[in-house]
């Protein structure tokens, strides 16, 4: 799978760079040795950061500014790592999903990152491109409906839209039967180090509870 950006995107946001984990998973309802590291993770969450000064993580800033530029309103198209962060803060803690989408979420929590897992059988074809939302474009976002995407960041395949930083697309959601999965890990502040980090945490986290076998991780910016 080759993921590309517009030059458009490029010359919007350069310092953007992007990861692409692809796995072979098996997926399962729940874990707890899971949750009891995501308890963690909220744990370290709630004793450095408020609802406020959480829009100052690196991750989430630098995702913010790049909604700016681009023409969108961040505060009230949240960018999901902000979402989630924000719902742990708030004491309500993260959504029980299943075990791959509550580990992507970690990774989200623990990186500051906004990270999409997908089911990629669903995706068509094998060229992604990263973008920028175009009026009326069509898209509807997991547990939001159609979703005004215009100015948003978006990924792109065969078929159009499947994913941005604020909400994940119906289409090519996961579900208990996903077998091929891809996690996108969206670096808007450019920290390789950090986006690295992020990247193996994931491939971690999907053998540790996800059985995952042949992963590979892709860097794109």
């Amino acid at each position: 799978m080759i993921i590309s950006v517009s030059e458009e995107f490029k010359q919007t946001f350069p310092q953007f760079k992007g990861a692409a984990v692809l796995a072979m998973v098996k997926n399962t309802p729940s874990s707890d040795a899971l949750w009891k590291e995501i308890a963690e993770q909220e744990a370290w969450l709630c004793a450095h950061f408020t609802t406020e000064s959480i829009k100052q993580r690196a991750g989430i800033a630098a995702t913010r500014q790049a909604y700016k530029a681009f023409g969108k309103d961040p505060s009230r198209y949240r960018p999901a790592c902000e979402q989630l962060a924000r719902r742990v803060l708030q004491g309500k803690g993260l959504y029980h999903v299943d075990t791959i989408v509550d580990l992507v979420n970690l990774v989200s929590l623990a990186a500051g990152y906004s990270t999409a897992a997908l089911d990629a059988d669903k995706i068509v074809g094998d060229k992604l491109t990263l973008g920028i939302g175009e009026a009326n474009e069509p898209y509807e976002g997991i547990g939001r409906g159609v979703l005004n995407i215009e100015h948003l960041p978006v990924y792109r395949d065969e078929q159009g839209a499947f994913a941005t930083p604020t909400s994940d697309s119906v289409r090519t959601m996961m579900s208990a039967n996903t077998q091929q999965l891809l996690v996108l890990i969206n670096g808007y502040d450019g920290n390789i180090a950090e986006l690295e980090k992020a990247a193996a945490y994931t491939e971690q986290l999907l053998i540790k509870y996800a059985e995952a076998v042949k992963c590979t991780t892709t860097f794109y910016d």
